[in-house]
């Protein structure tokens, strides 16, 4: 008895040390990632798989070389991973390096709303031209593929500046993708509906047209007046102020969020608070 004992004790120090040593290299992992140090770690790997092939098969200058290599690598290392090394102590020094650095799915949809409602905005007090394309469930691969590729992080300064009168980007609509703009200068479907009033221009109908194919929102910014337009699922709701267009995003981009179990559970605690 007393032998199992020490075996369960044994069992559950190597499982603690196995899951402590990948989580702090997971947490490595997540701290590089982007940066150049995950090439420089892809070279470390090939410089390892060359020894290991002239180990196997003996070739001994090769081996000769990349064993010089590895007891050097060390240093080497120290010397090219210098500005991550200090990130990672910075991080420790201040206690977060192992903190969750994920966002929560609502700070990322307000910031998101508020980038995208400070450049409507912008524009259209200036009459600036715009259309806004946001995914949602249907994927706009597609008609991504027929603009210009961007994959920049949205913010409100890309957003506007994208949009500014004689630039190369300016004509087509925007598509953006979670967080990000994925690609600008797009070409939409226009809508062959005829119910559409006749005074509204080809963003519009653009705007209309991707909305009765897919469940994207779609913002319109009216060059002539100003006015900011938004559509749904083949719905058009035209002159928004700007808490108006906000409220309206906050309604429609939240509903892909009411599937997790966080939404879930705020919904339950609104009904029966209700």
């Amino acid at each position: 008895m007393l032998d199992e004992g020490f075996d369960i004790l044994n069992l559950l120090r190597i499982g603690v040390d196995i899951t402590l040593v990948w989580y702090v290299l997971y947490k490595l992992i997540m701290l590089i990632r982007g940066t150049k140090a995950i090439q420089l770690l892809k070279g470390i790997v090939v410089v390892l798989a060359v020894w290991l092939l002239s180990e196997l098969f003996e070739l001994h200058t090769i081996q000769y070389i990349t064993n010089r290599a590895i007891e050097w690598g060390i240093v080497v290392i120290v010397i090219l991973f210098q500005p991550e090394l200090r990130r990672a102590l910075e991080q420790l020094g201040r206690g977060n390096i192992f903190s969750r650095g994920s966002r929560s799915e609502e700070e990322i949809l307000e910031q998101k709303i508020e980038a995208i409602v400070q450049s409507c905005t912008y524009m259209a007090k200036r009459r600036i031209g715009a259309l806004i394309s946001i995914e949602r469930e249907t994927g706009l691969g597609d008609y991504s593929e027929t603009g210009i590729p961007i994959n920049g992080k949205l913010t409100h300064q890309l957003l506007t500046n994208i949009f500014t009168p004689n630039t190369p980007l300016h004509d087509g609509a925007v598509i953006i993708k979670d967080e990000d703009i994925m690609a600008a200068a797009c070409y939409l479907p226009l809508s062959e509906s005829p119910f559409i009033s006749k005074e509204l221009g080809t963003r519009h109908r653009a705007a209309m047209g991707i909305s009765e194919v897919t469940d994207a929102i779609t913002i319109v910014v009216s060059e002539e007046t100003g006015n900011v337009s938004c559509t749904k699922n083949g719905e058009l709701k035209r002159d928004l102020e700007q808490e108006e267009l906000r409220n309206y995003l906050r309604e429609n981009l939240s509903l892909s969020l009411r599937g997790s179990p966080e939404s879930k559970s705020r919904n339950r605690r609104g009904k029966e608070n209700g």
